[in-house]
């Protein structure tokens, strides 16, 4: 027996059938007789049904190739607009405008028709509708024509583009990098905004998520090209798997207590594997990102931009390629996810957040930037105008752990006082994924955040020696004079040895200051990005080691040059093989400082510290 009523259930009702008795006919029908008859009209109503579903969802098999599209023909297209149920709408053909998305790459342009879509437009969310001409399977919605414009015109990518051929084994797709106009060249060289064809927005689905965090990153999300659209979760459901075209899915980039993902329309389903979009999510090329279910609760129309309202749904696989026509995935078991651990804690109260990221170089410094933001701030233990201490964990497979530990206090800007925590985390990401040694394999992240009100900071305001003079081998003590944010002042001793090798009658210069003052002072040019040419564990051990801005530092300098080579510290080194590394043809990241760090000491304090004051002392 045929399921007729799942599949009929799917589309439109008027594919349905009904079958009736005549009303007027009362004639007393043999038992035997009704029971032939109704089980015929059964079958012929469950044959019709699923014809009518057959009809409504036609083969996929079948396919017309673009040299057979004319202007002028007639077709429709599958999409959802609301709830589980694929709706049909027309459409004709303009024309076929070729190589327009890059050499041999060509796209249909056509006029969408009905009621619907004549009001709605083209919809973010709508890319990847599967588009039929005289019943064959011709390609895939993807471009838009414009804003405001009066009638709904889209660009479709050619079926054999979408279902190109898969690399050869061993050979990954080559990503395809995005290239992007800067702000004021695009504004004077742009097309009018009613002539220019842009893939439909694929939109980015956040569930958990507040306005004041997207709005922080907003920039960030703007230059992927996301749409940020608010929507929910939707719980698992046995039917996840039973995807059609013109059903909705898409990818997961955040899963957990909130979560972020993409969706786009499916074009067809072959041999387990789906093809999405008709246009890239972001040209990644090959990846391996979790597909899930997306299901439709509205459609919201607008005249400037039009987008689905979205629920995201259980897993039902694996996306394996981002590309120029498509994105496709694999029915399956979905790869595994990055977990992040974080708490928050004040006043002796903690709340704590799961969440699951993909471990993906481009991806994951800007979606725990976003998580760890969104998880710090919206919650009711967190407020503004408190001292923030980080701390926290990262795991990587065969490598050492990555810790963070700093202190934050707020400032006089209107930023929230947690974005800082946020970047700071993403800028050890960012320097994690961009060595050029080894990709890392992130096993998990935890991380701490405690608040303690008010504002705790401090300036240095003065420093002196105990002594102008000192010899080799001397212990000297340095005074500072710290200024706390509206407090009284207080003074902190640090010690600085002069080595015994240094030379008599030299000048040294001793450096209070910040972290970052004494790192930039020691380090040159490249603070941090030093260490990767050496390996990710080199680099792990850079990080590890980094100054906490939480702390005062006197570092003392010797008037010795100082070597900095492929993330390695050479102080001291003779200027004789100086000049043979700097006659190399390609250094490499070689830099050459003029000063030494000979010794150096440091303080914790309860809050960050900002400032910086050099001191001169000479060796008798």
């Amino acid at each position: 027996m045929f399921p007729v009523a799942p599949i009929a259930s799917r589309y439109p009702a008027k594919y349905h059938c009904k079958f009736m008795l005549p009303a007027h006919s009362h004639r007393a029908v043999p038992l035997r007789i009704l029971r032939l008859l109704l089980a015929a009209l059964f079958l012929f109503a469950g044959s019709l049904s699923l014809a009518a579903s057959l009809s409504a969802a036609p083969n996929a098999g079948e396919i017309l190739p673009l040299d057979q599209v004319r202007p002028g023909m007639q077709g429709y297209a599958y999409t959802i607009f609301a709830g589980d149920q694929i709706e049909k709408f027309d459409l004709e053909v303009i024309g076929v405008m070729p190589n327009f998305l890059g050499p041999k790459q060509s796209i249909i342009l056509v006029q969408l028709k009905g009621p619907k879509v004549e009001h709605t437009g083209v919809v973010a969310g709508m890319s990847g509708s599967p588009v039929y001409l005289e019943g064959k399977l011709a390609g895939a919605l993807s471009l838009k024509l414009g804003i405001f414009t009066k009638e709904p015109i889209a660009g479709v990518t050619p079926i054999q583009d979408v279902l190109q051929p898969e690399p050869s084994s061993g050979e990954p797709r080559a990503a395809l990098q995005p290239f992007f106009l800067p702000g004021d060249i695009a504004s004077h060289n742009a097309l009018p905004s009613g002539s220019s064809l842009e893939p439909i927005d694929t939109p980015l689905v956040f569930s958990g998520f507040q306005p004041g965090t997207l709005q922080q990153f907003a920039p960030q999300l703007a230059g992927y090209g996301f749409v940020a659209a608010q929507g929910g979760t939707a719980a698992p459901r046995a039917d996840d798997v039973q995807l059609h075209p013109g059903d909705m899915a898409g990818m997961v980039l955040v899963q957990g207590d909130a979560s972020i993902s993409s969706a786009c329309t499916v074009t067809a389903i072959r041999d387990g594997r789906v093809y999405l979009c008709g246009h890239p999510f972001l040209k990644l090329g090959s990846v391996n990102l979790p597909m899930a279910r997306s299901r439709v609760l509205t459609t919201l129309s607008s005249d400037l931009a039009s987008t689905k309202i979205v629920n995201v749904g259980g897993p039902i696989g694996a996306i394996t390629d981002d590309y120029l026509t498509a994105v496709v995935g694999k029915l399956g078991p979905p790869p595994p996810l990055v977990p992040l651990d974080l708490t928050v804690a004040a006043g002796g109260a903690e709340k704590k957040y799961h969440f699951e990221l993909v471990n993906h170089p481009k991806l994951t410094p800007l979606l725990v930037a976003m998580t760890t933001m969104n998880g710090l701030t919206q919650n009711a233990l967190y407020g503004e105008g408190t001292t923030l201490r980080l701390q926290g964990e990262v795991r990587i497979k065969s490598h050492s752990s990555v810790h963070l530990e700093n202190i934050y206090a707020p400032g006089d800007t209107l930023n929230p006082d947690g974005l800082p925590v946020a970047m700071s985390v993403q800028n050890v990401f960012a320097r994690l994924f961009a060595n050029s040694f080894e990709e890392p394999s992130v096993e998990g992240i935890a991380l701490r955040v405690e608040s303690t009100p008010g504002r705790r900071s401090y300036t240095i305001e003065s420093a002196w020696l105990e002594n102008s003079e000192a010899r080799p081998g001397d212990t000297l003590r340095v005074r500072v004079l710290l200024r706390p944010y509206r407090g009284a002042p207080r003074i902190q001793e640090l010690a600085v040895r002069v080595p015994e090798q240094i030379a008599r009658g030299a000048t040294l210069r001793v450096l209070v200051s910040d972290a970052d003052s004494l790192t930039r002072a020691s380090r040159g040019f490249f603070p941090g990005g030093a260490g990767s040419e050496g390996g990710l564990e080199q680099l792990i051990s850079l990080l590890n080691r980094e100054r906490r801005n939480d702390r005062l530092y006197a570092g003392l300098f010797a008037p010795s040059p100082t070597l900095l080579w492929a993330g390695k510290e050479m102080p001291n080194i003779p200027l004789s093989q100086i000049g043979v590394l700097d006659g190399r043809p390609a250094p490499g990241g070689l830099q050459i400082l003029r000063e030494s760090l000979a010794s150096e000491d440091s303080a914790e304090l309860d809050g960050p510290v900002a400032g910086t004051i050099s001191l001169t002392l000479v060796v008798r």
